[in-house]
């Protein structure tokens, strides 16, 4: 299952920076995916993924690069389904892993990928030669991997640390959304670690789940993979059926699971987890779609979501959005905005 979302336009901009230099011409792609070019002028504003995706199909198509001009050697359009059907013949996900390792290292010049396997970790650890490049980078590049290895896994791979060489920019958040809470800059190395494990997965993708797979890219690596099984998404749905102001403690749900409190927290963290995050990601979703939908007042919502008070609930949809509760209703106002749900579908 994918949940769906929106993407910063802070991304957005990131995707354009090489575009610009060279002169593109940016305000043409942008109408091209169905983003308003005005819009990037609101540092605060988000668009929905469906949108990223189709800038990215439109830039990869107007620099014959897929990695948005990002490397000197350019990933020219149908490297990535290359890469997913080299990948897509190995027999486990580690055997698949190394494939893509390889074929990357055949496109790109300004990093090496290869796989590090540590008794219970492992990594894939990028050699790099020059200066350290932006985060960005590095992140469309895990994205790419991280999408493609979660699909023929069949499973979410949770990311349990990410290591940059770069500076920690301005904006992090949907790479924490994205990949993992736990975001090292200024490291010696760029590294993406997770369960050592999955490598001994098998691969059990069939041919035309592949080619669904493709026609759909890169709109399904831009949001993360959730297995319907797992104790995230129960736990999600267990929520969802309660005011907010009913969500149960750590504890009391650990009862109700039949699992004791260390069990849970422990399970949880294996899928890249915690019990307080998910209760934020729900809170931020009601949040939206209160303000979207609805004519309740910010304090009446705000008291819905189980805030102590209006200013509380301020402040975490400013750290959630990058907008206060009025500013994002009065930008919605006509327009859709995409809400994440638990079946799949954007509400």
């Amino acid at each position: 299952m994918m949940q769906r979302g929106t993407i910063s336009v802070h991304l957005v901009e990131e995707a354009l920076v090489v575009a610009r230099q060279r002169g593109f011409d940016i305000d043409a792609v942008l109408t091209l995916a169905g983003i308003a070019p005005g819009l990037l002028a609101d540092a605060t504003a988000r668009v929905p993924a469906s949108q990223y995706a189709a800038l990215w199909i439109h830039l990869a198509r107007a620099m014959n690069c897929e990695f948005f001009g990002m490397d000197r050697h350019p990933m020219r359009p149908g490297s990535f389904t290359l890469m997913a059907r080299s990948a897509h013949g190995a027999e486990t996900v580690g055997q698949a892993l190394r494939r893509a390792l390889r074929f990357i290292s055949l496109i790109l010049d300004d990093f090496q990928p290869r796989l590090v396997r540590e008794g219970e970790r492992a990594s894939v650890v990028l050699t790099e030669t020059g200066e350290p490049l932006r985060a960005f980078t590095y992140c469309t590049f895990w994205l790419i991997l991280h999408g493609l290895t979660c699909w023929l896994a069949g499973r979410r791979i949770p990311v349990t640390a990410a290591e940059f060489r770069c500076a920690e920019p301005p904006y992090t958040e949907d790479y924490r959304t994205l990949f993992t809470h736990d975001l090292r800059f200024g490291r010696s190395r760029t590294r993406l670690e997770f369960d050592a494990a999955v490598l001994d997965l098998p691969v059990k993708r069939s041919e035309a789940e592949l080619k669904s797979f493709l026609r759909r890219a890169p709109a399904n690596i831009l949001v993360k993979y959730r297995s319907n099984d797992s104790l995230t998404v129960q736990v999600r749905r267990r929520l969802r059926r309660l005011d907010a102001t009913e969500w149960p403690d750590f504890d009391r749900l650990a009862g109700e699971l039949h699992m004791s409190p260390s069990t849970l927290r422990r399970r949880l963290d294996g899928e890249g987890q915690n019990y307080q995050a998910i209760k934020d990601s729900l809170r931020r979703d009601l949040a939206i779609r209160c303000l979207s939908e609805g004519t309740n007042s910010v304090a009446d919502i705000a008291e819905r979501l189980g805030f102590a008070d209006p200013s509380s609930f301020h402040r975490a949809f400013k750290k959630w959005t990058g907008m206060l509760p009025g500013e994002f209703r009065r930008g919605s106002a006509g327009a859709e905005t995409a809400v994440p749900r638990d079946d799949g579908r954007a509400a």
